[in-house]
């Protein structure tokens, strides 16, 4: 009896922090499967005339359709689908496709039979898998930038998202003998979380975004090799309906295990997990995401864990001051104290609380007075901020990207959007002593806006910048605008004893200007 063993390649990534990973290479063994029973052919019920191509879906990887018991860093079963079928080069050089397969066994599927018309006498024959007709010389697959998931763990979507691969027939009896290679490559996300608002959402979808193209159709050599010929993205997007389920505090593939195909290369993911919450945000349901960052060697034929621990990061509310007053604006007021509406820190737009700082006597959490009349800096909470000068180089050379859908929490709710600023070490020309401009901005008192991009930065490119979430603002005792942001300066305006620079930023453009001084701006260090 010949016997061949399944080889299967799992790579692990552990994702915990936002953007760290490390990688770990396994292999490992799966239950052999038959061939041939022998020396002799299995027996199936094929159509008069027909040659039967008798094969397993073999080494170093998943079935076109499904994914059967497995395990993470474990293996997988391999498994035919009574829809698949297979194109084999006839006599005549031509790929003749095959009928649907049958699988004679409801117990191993791993076997399967496919019924081919044409003449086949030579000692072999060339078998290709695909879901692109074979209408010529050169096969070719479609690697799907959209694919959808019906379950959990449920990789029935494999064969139309572009599951591939090559096989030798070789003739035995009658019919032929051959065992599938798999040369796509394959992604199993499992995410996890230990957040609260995570575990109340759900996971509708997952962005794989790369800086090169992992979809598109490829032209498939004879020893299976995939070149992009046209329609490359960058980018795969797996729905999953109505939503997977992500309450999961440790790795749990019944859950929301969720598979993609793609092309093989060593890539640079960008992996955004869409979660949906209708509980959290004020406003009613929203939609954003989390994002990791993970580099795999995704070789052919092979299926990829990916675990992702998503946690939103939460922000706190103790970061909003007057400008360089000493003390926040709700020192001793604060949220977390639980005080009651109208008396503690406000934690939703529009709720008015009187317990803040509204003239000097209130001398630790009123604004910084003095200047007027030329050059003033702050010396206290505000003292290590950039200064006005350097706000410019950040809103102008830094590349500022809006991110209208990464999620995060401050004070009790959930909330998305934020802007993307390369940090100052990679911002040629960067001098706090003069603007963008060449002018110093401490002395003459001006303003201005500029619009900024949507599109994300590049995924190889993400450690070059910070991100600052859109906060709002505190005046007279509300928040205000939250889902923009308002940044402090270290700088006022050279004229005017009652206003400060800061930084403005929200969906579609940033600016520098000044604010009077007692309204409650972030304060924050930038990078």
């Amino acid at each position: 009896m010949n016997k061949l063993m399944k080889r299967l390649t799992i790579s692990s990534v552990m994702q915990g922090m936002c953007y760290g990973f490390a990688a770990l290479l396994l292999t490992a063994s799966c239950a052999n499967d038959d061939t041939v029973q022998e020396g002799k052919q299995k027996q199936t019920n094929s159509p008069t005339g027909s040659t039967v191509f008798s094969g397993t879906s073999q080494p170093e990887t998943t079935t076109r359709t499904a994914i059967l018991n497995h395990t993470k860093g474990a293996g997988a079963s391999v498994n035919w689908s009574s829809s698949d079928k297979i194109w084999v080069k006839d006599d005549a050089g031509t790929w003749q496709q095959s009928a649907t397969a049958t699988i004679p066994s409801a117990t191993n599927q791993s076997f399967a039979t496919f019924a081919l018309s044409g003449t086949y006498t030579g000692a072999s024959h060339d078998i290709i898998y695909t879901n692109k007709a074979v209408s010529g010389s050169q096969p070719q697959v479609e690697i799907k930038a959209t694919q959808t998931q019906s379950a959990p763990n449920n990789f029935d979507h494999a064969g139309e998202s572009g599951d591939c691969g090559i096989a030798t027939g070789v003739k035995l009896g009658s019919g032929y003998n051959f065992s599938l290679n798999h040369k796509a490559s394959y992604l199993c996300l499992i995410p996890r979380t230990n957040n609260e608002y995570v575990k109340r959402s759900k996971l509708i979808k997952v962005e794989i975004m790369s800086d090169d193209e992992i979809a598109g159709t490829y032209n498939m050599a004879a020893d299976g090799t995939l070149t992009l010929a046209s329609g490359g993205s960058k980018k795969i997007t797996v729905t999953t309906g109505s939503g997977f389920a992500i309450d999961n505090a440790a790795d749990d593939m019944s859950k929301n295990a969720t598979y993609a195909v793609v092309a093989p290369g060593t890539h640079t993911f960008r992996i955004r997990y869409w979660l949906r919450n209708t509980t959290d945000n004020p406003e009613g349901a929203i939609e954003g995401t989390v994002s990791k960052i993970v580099t795999l060697n995704c070789t052919a034929g092979s299926i990829h864990d990916i675990t992702a621990n998503l946690n939103p990061h939460d922000y706190d509310g103790d970061h909003y001051y007057m400008w360089d007053a000493q003390q926040q604006y709700w020192y001793g007021y604060e949220w977390t104290k639980n005080l009651g509406v109208g008396v503690g820190q406000p934690t939703l737009q529009g709720q008015p609380a009187g317990n803040y700082a509204q003239n000097n006597s209130d001398v630790s959490r009123w604004y910084h007075e003095g200047g007027g009349s030329g050059r003033f800096d702050a010396t206290q909470s505000c003292a290590g901020l950039p200064n006005v000068n350097e706000l410019t180089w950040y809103a102008v050379a830094g590349d500022p990207c809006w991110d209208n859908d990464e999620l995060w929490s401050t004070m009790g709710h959930l909330y998305k959007g934020g802007m993307w600023f390369k940090k100052k070490t990679r911002i040629s020309g960067y001098n706090n002593n003069t603007a963008i401009d060449g002018r110093d901005w401490r002395i003459n008192g001006i303003n201005q806006s500029w619009s900024v991009s949507n599109t994300l930065p590049s995924v190889g490119d993400t450690g070059n910048y910070f991100y600052l979430p859109a906060l709002g603002y505190y005046t007279s005792g509300q928040m205000t605008n939250l889902g923009n942001g308002y940044y402090w300066s270290s700088s006022t305006a050279s004229l005017n004893s009652i206003v400060a620079y800061y930084l403005d930023f929200g969906n579609g453009f940033v600016a520098v200007d000044i604010y009077p001084r007692s309204y409650g701006f972030r304060v924050q260090a930038f990078e």
